[in-house]
């Protein structure tokens, strides 16, 4: 009796001892959990200074002073920036929120840009390793980290740094993306996965068109194909076949939703006073131009730091060690398309999508402009290439097919090896991919020391600032960041080069407005260059008349009138 007393009021010591392990177990898991948190919050920190200082040593010019001037006007009240002429991508509501953001801290100052790119970077790299490694455990992980990470650590030679941790473009979108693709890869099929998706490729649409071949499209062709080929393959009756593939079918119809919500979003604006986004001829490029086109391909392996052309010393040694990062892309998009009913719906998607990114940068005029019209490709195909070249023996796919490379060594599926054999490729693998990444590492360290580049202007903003002149006109690439340098004490605006109208690419109607502001001076800048030169002086004359007073300092010439110039501004036939 009073064993049994005592065993109903007490654990028997087995109980007691499996309920510690599973109580230790739990302190245990949710420690690492907050190791792991706390390392990536470490990472984080580290990466962002490493890009700020990356970003710092190229020059920021009227393009991120524009962006400056729209967060600003945000944070001040103009929350659908009524007035604004946008270029041909919005970037809103994704980049601008986020430098309203930061100007409410920090102030509307070049400097802001500069923390604006980092942080961008450092969010589409720590995601993009998310993305790799999600699925993987142990070595796998590690190798996938490496690969990713290692891919994109190091955005060098001036034009990748421009395009990558830089520019507001088309890298920004990458960050949603990226989160988009991580919810897809990580959740379980829900009802609600796919009207989230739709919302949030619909949001990213709206900020920048180029979702359309690098986010819809991507996610309903692969869509497609996976209903297509469960529908043949399925077995049973049709309606089975259907259930079967509801979750692709709903995804598929994400994508075409996430079309209409983005076109109700614009529609909204604009019938609510809001922005106006600047339309951009758009076609294909003849055949007979075709070979014209080429030169895109020195673009892409710009945003990988591999264009060596015109390179020498160690900055060509950097080049060709950063080819490794695009044989590793190309490899990895070789074996998912080669197997791609056999990889995951996240890998179809990040395949079809740098396909379609890199097709129409070849294939159409876009081939004429900058790098960054391909920057999403970096991200998409350090992820492809960590998952789909390291992928854990035996593993099955939701395609319902067992998985075919080694963790280390990425072999075929079926190809016969020894151990002795794999174990020295591994090691040869494991020795080039250190080799390649303490290349990249020493390359951005070296250029992480370079010194700062100062924002374009900055002189000429000081003698403007210095001469009591307030308010004028110049080109593009001098007015907007004249004014920020200022620190708004000196506004300039532009004029287009060849007429001198209201030059409505970044800027707003109401700067124009002879009745608000009292523009008396013109600047002319002699320095060449696409993102400087600006002589139109016979217009000036045509339309303004002889100065009162010239000046000269350094490449800049100001002349300056006894009026407003505002009211001799030619007007844009048919324009606001």
């Amino acid at each position: 009796m009073g064993g049994q007393g005592a065993g109903a009021d007490t654990d028997s010591p087995a109980t007691s001892t499996s309920s510690a392990g599973s109580a230790g177990s739990a302190r245990l898991s949710g420690g690492r959990r907050w190791a792991v948190f706390a390392a990536y919050l470490l990472a984080a920190a580290i990466l962002f200074t490493v890009y700020l200082q990356l970003s710092r040593t190229a020059q920021l010019n009227s393009d991120s002073a524009n962006i400056l001037l729209m967060g600003s006007d945000l944070l001040h009240g103009n929350l659908l920036l009524h007035g604004w002429y946008m270029s041909d991508v919005p970037f809103f509501p994704t980049e601008i929120p986020q430098y309203a953001l930061l100007e409410s801290f920090l102030g509307s100052h070049m400097q802001t840009a500069h923390v604006a790119a980092a942080m961008t970077y450092t969010l589409t790299f720590l995601l993009a390793v998310l993305l790799a490694r999600s699925g993987s455990t142990g070595r796998e992980a590690l190798v996938r980290t490496l690969i990713a990470a290692g891919i994109m650590l190091a955005p060098q030679f001036g034009n990748g740094v421009f395009a990558l941790d830089l520019s507001v473009g088309h890298i920004g979108a990458s960050v949603p993306l990226l989160l988009t693709w991580l919810l897809l890869d990580k959740l379980r099929p829900r009802w609600w996965l796919p009207l989230l998706t739709a919302a949030l490729l619909g949001w990213t649409l709206v900020a920048d068109p180029i979702v359309y071949v690098v986010g819809v499209g991507p996610l309903g062709v692969a869509c497609a194909a996976r209903v297509i080929r469960g529908l043949v393959k399925g077995a049973g009756r049709v309606s089975s076949r259907i259930a079967g593939v509801w979750y692709d079918l709903a995804l598929g119809t994400a994508s075409v939703a996430a079309v209409a919500l983005a076109r109700g979003a614009d529609d909204a604006i604009s019938a609510l006073g809001g922005y106006t986004v600047n339309q951009l001829p758009f076609y294909l490029t003849p055949w007979h131009y075709l070979h014209n086109n080429v030169q895109a391909l020195w673009k892409v392996l710009e945003i990988f730091g591999a264009n060596y052309g015109g390179h020498s010393g160690i900055w060509l040694i950097l080049a060709f060690g950063h080819l490794a990062s695009v044989l590793v892309v190309a490899w990895a998009l070789a074996r998912a398309a080669r197997r791609f009913f056999s990889v995951s719906l996240v890998d179809q998607v990040l395949a079809v999508a740098i396909v379609l990114n890199v097709v129409l940068y070849l294939f159409t005029n876009a081939a004429d402009n900058a790098a960054r019209e391909v920057a999403v490709i970096v991200p998409f195909g350090a992820v492809l290439a960590a998952r789909v070249l390291v992928r854990p023996a035996g593993q099955v796919t939701d395609a319902g097919e067992a998985g075919s490379a080694d963790a280390g060594s990425g072999q075929e599926h079926g190809a016969a090896a020894s151990p002795g054999r794999a174990r020295l490729i591994r090691l040869a693998a494991w020795a080039t991919g250190i080799v390649v990444l303490a290349g990249y590492a020493a390359g951005l360290g070296y250029e992480i020391v370079q010194p700062p580049a100062p924002p374009a202007n900055t002189d000429l903003a000081s003698w403007l600032v210095a001469h009591h002149l307030r308010y004028g006109l110049s080109g593009y690439w001098t007015s907007s960041s004249v004014t920020v340098d200022s620190d708004n004490r000196v506004q300039v605006r532009a004029l287009t080069q060849h007429t001198l109208q209201r030059d409505l690419w970044m800027s707003k109607v109401d700067w124009y407005d002879p009745k608000l502001h009292y523009a008396n001076f013109i600047v002319l800048d002699s320095q060449p260059g696409n993102f400087s030169y600006w002589q139109p002086r016979a217009l000036v004359t045509k339309y303004f008349g002889v100065p009162a007073q010239t000046y000269r300092t350094g490449p800049y010439t100001i002349m300056v009138w006894k009026k407003n110039l505002l009211n001799s501004v030619p007007s844009l036939p048919g324009g606001p």
